[in-house]
């Protein structure tokens, strides 16, 4: 194996398909998670779940393709996305209309759809949460850190106040500290 203080990347991405938690997928920078690899990640994602749950989140899914249009409303999105995005043009043997991006996130859309749901300080706060795979097209790859897909978990919240959108932040950044320090270290 290369030597880990002579290239550490070339040493982890080598690591990681030694251990046989992952091999390289057909595409560049996909993976293959192998069965020890995704018992790792169902162990934290379960145990995440649970937080999240009891913390009084729904788990919801939203589309993998998102109109281009979503991501040219927020002009950041597309800024700091742009060379990572896959992009759908043809779809059923035809040109689309508009181009699909392959979900790098869904900000975008869950806050179309969480615009829809809120009519009043009463529905608030919603708190949902999505697991899901993402596609950013990746320049640098290493496994389980930076590949084209991978697994992810992301929370969207409203809240009827500052303090409330606060404490909830905090809380997520304590649960996933938890579970990095508790559980995954």
């Amino acid at each position: 194996m290369t030597p880990q203080s002579e290239d550490f990347s070339a040493w982890y991405n080598e690591l990681v398909v030694k251990a046989q938690l992952v091999d390289r997928g057909p595409v560049r920078g996909t993976m293959v998670i192998r069965p020890y690899g995704y018992r790792i990640w169902e162990l934290l994602q379960a145990d995440l779940d649970r937080r999240i749950k009891d913390a009084g989140h729904d788990n919801a899914v939203f589309p993998l393709f998102i109109p281009e249009s979503y991501l040219k409303r927020e002009a950041e999105h597309v800024e700091g996305f742009s060379p990572e995005l896959a992009v759908v043009t043809i779809a059923g043997g035809k040109e689309l209309e508009e181009p699909l991006v392959v979900r790098p996130t869904s900000e975008t859309v869950i806050g179309e759809y969480m615009a829809k749901w809120i009519d009043s300080h009463r529905d608030l706060p919603l708190l949902l949460n999505q697991w899901a795979n993402v596609v950013r097209w990746e320049m640098r790859p290493r496994m389980f850190l930076r590949t084209t897909e991978f697994l992810w978990q992301e929370g969207h919240t409203a809240h009827a106040d500052e303090e409330d959108a606060m404490r909830e932040t905090m809380w997520a950044l304590d649960a996933y500290a938890a579970v990095a320090r508790d559980l995954a270290a």
